[in-house]
């Protein structure tokens, strides 16, 4: 009898454990893959990027609305606060916004704000000044060890202004050779330069901005460094930062040139060659920047499906659900909407966690969505998780980030941003493969992408991170043509008032995209090995 009971009971126990581990069928997998829907999609941008949300500004009524819609949702499907018990990330922040009352004067040259220059400070101070700062360019501002590179080489620019070009050496040159060739490095992007120049003791440091280098035109600096700039609240207030950083146009860096007696051309040129700084004859700058500082808080929000298996194990999506918020001081339509960037991020994750939760068995692993604020600001809320990570970096499996979604229809490839860093590109290829998709490289390398989204922050933590979407091959002619026509639309609407919700696009190509990211998601999430980093990646596990 005792044989017998002890047979029952094994037997009960080898069928319960086969019932915790059943396995979704493919049939319940294609149902939940199918389940988002460009309807449903379309809803979430367009109240996400209403004026009622006053274009999502981090710490404001906006940002409430944002939360509170985020939370509703992810509530509804099922899903735990990823944050003990609560939904929130507090992110401590600081607003800097610069008086736009203000002129640089550089030699008897004036430029009132907006004017070819947009000036202001990272520091933490009602008031910064620079009088009579004189002026070194320095090529790139790149001191890059590992290139055999430094502008700042010989050179003592405490309490000078150090100008600078956008971008790195390997976009001039186009070189493989130099740098990463015309694939920028986080050496061009704009936060790394006042990083270095603020390391190297300069007073100020200026950016020329040229909108092929930059990848976007004048009217992004214009509203992108205008208004409030955050930051996170720092005990020392920043004051390690330079006094006074900005942008200054390319018609006016031409002029500073010639009244220094250089070409810009010339020394553009030089720049590219190898490391290079050069005086700017008896130029000086002299600006007062006077700030509005305001000390805030505003959250990351995080939602979990605990996995069946390996709940401490997580897969996190990533979208940022931040804009620029409104200008009280603009003429016309005050709110940057942001409905492309990046209501359709987030519409788009509480898509892919719809599709999660329609699953009949969990995944083995746990599935988290991170909504990050303040991306517009330097990425603040991302740098903000890594350094404080709610989910330890070696519970992290992976990384999925979803900025600015497809809206120029379905296409017949996926455009990889970052095409062989890790194996990711693997999955992705597996899943794209089943809708009929090729694999391609990013349109264009020379923007730094890469480095400019919040699966950059995961990416320095040592998590292999993914960023795709869209494509360049339209899926038939009349998604050409449409493509041709809302291609000009969109670029001319980034970051600018006009990138509002349309009832006129073509949701197809994100539908298409999102639905690989939740197959793509599921897979990992099964798998017993996890993703690594190619050979040639920078980032390696830490």
């Amino acid at each position: 009898m005792k044989l017998k009971l002890t047979l029952s009971a094994l037997s009960l126990a080898i069928l319960a454990g086969c019932a915790t581990t059943k396995s979704n069928t493919p049939e319940d997998i294609s149902n939940a893959y199918n389940s988002i829907n460009a309807q449903q999609l379309g809803e979430h941008i367009k109240t996400l990027a209403s004026d009622e949300f006053e274009g999502r500004a981090p710490s404001s009524k906006g940002e409430e609305l944002t939360l509170a819609y985020l939370t509703k949702h992810f509530k509804a499907l099922g899903y735990e606060p990823g944050n003990g018990n609560s939904f929130l990330q507090e992110v401590p922040l600081v607003s800097i916004e610069a008086d736009p009352n203000m002129t640089l004067k550089i030699g008897e040259r004036n430029y009132p704000y907006k004017k070819g220059m947009v000036m202001g400070t990272s520091r933490i101070s009602p008031q910064q000044s620079l009088k009579d700062s004189e002026l070194v360019f320095v090529g790139y501002g790149v001191n890059a060890p590992e290139y055999g590179w430094n502008d700042y080489e010989g050179l003592d620019v405490k309490g000078k202004t150090v100008v600078m070009l956008v971008n790195d050496p390997g976009y001039a040159t186009k070189d493989p050779a130099v740098f990463n060739g015309n694939t920028m490095t986080y050496y061009g992007r704009w936060t790394y330069k006042y990083e270095e120049a603020s390391r190297q003791g300069a007073a100020s440091a200026i950016i020329i901005h040229e909108t092929a280098p930059a990848s976007y035109p004048w009217e992004v600096v214009e509203n992108s460094w205008s208004g409030e700039q955050f930051g996170f609240q720092k005990e020392n207030n920043n004051m390690d930062r330079v006094a006074v950083e900005g942008w200054i146009s390319v018609d006016v860096a031409k002029e500073l040139f010639a009244d220094a007696g250089l070409n810009f051309e010339e020394a553009k040129k030089k720049a590219a060659e190898g490391a290079y700084n050069v005086d700017m004859g008896d130029l000086t700058a002299s600006v007062d920047v006077k700030s509005t500082i305001k000390k805030s808080v505003s959250y990351n929000f995080i939602a979990t499906l605990p996995g069946a298996t390996k709940s401490d194990e997580h897969i996190i999506y990533s979208a940022h659900w931040d804009h620029l918020g409104m200008d009280p001081n603009r003429k016309g339509d005050k709110i940057y909407n942001g409905a492309h960037d990046n209501a359709t991020g987030t519409g788009g994750i509480i898509e892919v966690a719809e599709a999660f939760a329609k699953l009949p068995q969990r995944p083995d692993r746990s599935i988290t969505f991170l909504a990050v604020t303040a991306e517009e600001q330097g990425l603040l809320g991302s740098k903000f998780y890594a350094e404080t990570p709610v989910i330890p970096a070696n519970q992290t499996v992976a990384n999925i980030n979803l900025d600015a979604l497809n809206l120029l229809g379905k296409v017949k490839d996926i455009s990889v941003v970052g095409l062989g860093k890790s194996s990711l590109d693997g999955v992705l290829k597996e899943v794209a493969d089943e809708q009929n998709r090729a694999i391609s490289n990013e349109s264009n390398p020379s923007a730094g992408i890469y480095y400019r989204s919040d699966h950059f922050a995961f990416a320095n933590m040592g998590i292999p991170a993914m960023y795709a979407g869209g494509g360049h091959e339209p899926f038939d002619d009349a998604t050409a043509k449409y493509r041709k026509r809302m291609s000009l639309v969109l670029r001319g609407c980034y970051h600018q008032p006009c990138d509002r919700y349309r009832k006129e696009w073509d949701l197809s190509g994100a539908v298409q995209d999102l639905q690989l990211f939740f197959k793509a998601g599921y897979l990992i999430s099964q798998e017993e090995a996890w993703p690594t980093w190619s050979k040639t990646s920078e980032f390696q596990r830490k």
